[in-house]
């Protein structure tokens, strides 16, 4: 019987220009970059659907038609894709999950669609289920190691998130895999740019964003490094396990 935390959607941001990876993404879209003989979505879905998670709803922009031509429904994969698209301007993060609530339900999972998350995705859910919370942020305790430190989180609790100013008791990082309920966004713009940090910073000032901390390290292919780094250590099957 599935737990109830991969019962949830998923729901992946990637309508980004991806500008730190330079002319490699310029005629096609992150998600379809190569990474050890794939293209990266490939990793990442496999990565879900093994851990039970095949509701799968992609908010897309720049070059999404290629995602679609390529991935379809997702019924090769055994998952259900679905596609939001930003329109004519990107609606930023918060803005196109919000543009893709009608297809989200009351409560999903959010992650990036650069990001490599190898960790138990049920725990995570189980954990937003049993807090009660409008949100759920997932940490790493990182101390600067892989990239800026961005939240201070303390006895169970985020006492503060900001990637613009950071202070002396910030040793965690956003790890990049979040649970929301569709009501985390009720006041905030509808087809209007919004950045899911500023949600994000609204439920922690309401004390409405759990913190689920995850000692799995994350990887990414958001920069140059990034994606050599996940590339090598996917060809060598050496990634760790959930």
């Amino acid at each position: 019987m599935p737990s109830a935390g991969t019962a949830l959607p998923v729901a992946i941001l990637a309508g980004g220009l991806a500008t730190r990876l330079g002319p490699v993404t310029q005629k096609i879209p992150k998600l379809l970059v190569e990474v050890a003989g794939e293209p990266f979505f490939s990793h990442q879905l496999r990565l879900l659907q093994q851990a039970g998670l095949t509701r799968i709803v992609l908010c897309v922009g720049h070059l999404g038609e290629q995602i679609v031509a390529r991935y379809g429904d997702g019924a090769d994969w055994g998952v259900q894709l679905d596609y939001s698209f930003d329109g004519p301007r990107l609606l930023g993060t918060g803005g196109a999950l919000i543009r893709a609530l009608p297809k989200l339900g009351e409560a999903f999972f959010v992650l990036y669609g650069d990001s490599y998350l190898p960790t138990d995705y049920a725990a995570v859910g189980d954990s937003f289920n049993k807090s009660g919370r409008l949100g759920l942020m997932t940490v790493y305790e990182n101390r600067g190691r892989y990239e800026t430190s961005n939240v201070w989180f303390e006895a169970g609790e985020i006492r503060r998130y900001d990637k613009q100013h950071p202070v002396p008791q910030m040793h965690h990082v956003d790890y990049g895999l979040g649970v929301f309920r569709a009501a985390a966004f009720d006041g905030f713009a509808r087809d209007a740019v919004v950045d899911l940090a500023h949600v994000q910073q609204a439920l922690v000032a309401r004390q409405q964003l759990a913190g689920c901390e995850i000692k799995q390290r994350f990887y990414e292919i958001g920069s140059p490094a990034g994606l050599n780094e996940l590339d090598a250590l996917l060809r060598s099957g050496q990634v760790p396990p959930s």
